[in-house]
């Protein structure tokens, strides 16, 4: 078993801060396992190689959310510097992050997915007002709802704003109904979690904010709709090769079925975090899903 191990979190996303609540509840996790854990917040990546030379970790623990850390920059660099990581590798951490592509995968597998289109921010804004509603407006790459936003009224085009007008946008189908998510851990999908906001949708605010959200485990679903969340939730697990743990997001409605959101290659660890609160149903505590995490710790072999 490694012993010393370094956490990497924070980082340059609008998932920041999430990333440090991440980071330090794993380091205390390993901690309490006996491992010698190091935690570096990542602001510089000068400063980040320097860290790994002076501390030469046997593993790093990529807490890290969002570009640079979720989208596969920091897993190809560990490559790089052949230092073992968690999580999955540079090919499924940025095709999962990239919304556009992942959908791709899951049609090709036989996923149902909604209907939608890929656009720059410049396009959008010439024939937004055009689109069939209501539809779901988010960044091709980003994590934690950020930036998404619903169009049911032609008005509601005016409250988008994105800096970037060359950001690639997903355009997607409203699918309405119940919210669900499903880890894959090692493989497996065990349970399925519905996700019951007070009021909006399930954003940025309903995910990280303390009573606004209400966990349902296990959903109370058909079991042919169960069924189907935890297949699709390891197909597109094991399509993309991810590595130990993955969260699928669905949307399902007795119309439309089970509809494949995205997936998520590095799912938060946060007290209010998912991944957690299901290991923790299926019997697996939190100091025991990090260790899953570090004992599957791998990088890419050069050759």
């Amino acid at each position: 078993m490694a012993q010393n191990i370094m956490v990497i979190m924070g980082g340059f996303s609008a998932e920041r801060e999430i990333s440090l609540q991440s980071g330090r509840n794993i380091a205390e996790a390993l901690r309490r396992k006996g491992c010698s854990v190091t935690t570096h917040d990542l602001t510089d990546s000068r400063k980040l190689i320097a860290a790994l030379n002076r501390n030469k970790p046997d593993v790093v623990f990529n807490a890290l959310h969002g570009n640079w850390g979720e989208d596969g920059t920091v897993p190809a660099l560990l490559d790089l510097l052949q230092i073992p990581y968690t999580h999955s590798g540079m090919g499924a951490s940025y095709i999962g992050m990239n919304k556009h592509l992942t959908k791709l995968i899951a049609r090709d597998a036989g996923i149902k997915t909604a209907f939608w289109r890929k656009m720059t921010v410049r396009e959008f804004s010439t024939i937004g007002s055009t689109l069939p509603r209501p539809y779901v407006v988010k960044p091709v790459s980003d994590g934690s709802s950020v930036g998404v936003c619903i169009v049911r009224e032609t008005e509601d085009i005016f409250q988008i704003r994105y800096d970037n007008p060359d950001l690639e946008l997903l355009i997607e189908k409203y699918i309405p109904g119940r919210e669900l998510t499903v880890m894959c851990l090692e493989g497996k999908a065990g349970v399925v979690t519905e996700m019951s906001p007070k009021g909006g949708f399930y954003d940025y605010r309903h995910k990280y904010t303390a009573g606004e959200t209400l966990h349902i485990l296990p959903a109370d679903l058909p079991d042919d709709v169960t069924a189907t969340c935890l297949s699709y939730a390891e197909t597109i697990h094991n399509k993309l090769g991810c590595n130990t743990v993955s969260r699928s997001d669905f949307r399902y409605n007795p119309e439309d079925g089970v509809v494949f959101l995205e997936i998520n290659t590095h799912p938060g660890m946060t007290g209010l975090s998912l991944v957690p609160e299901q290991a923790k149903y299926l019997g697996i505590s939190y100091e025991d899903l990090c260790m899953k995490l570090v004992e599957n710790a791998s990088c890419r072999p050069l050759k």
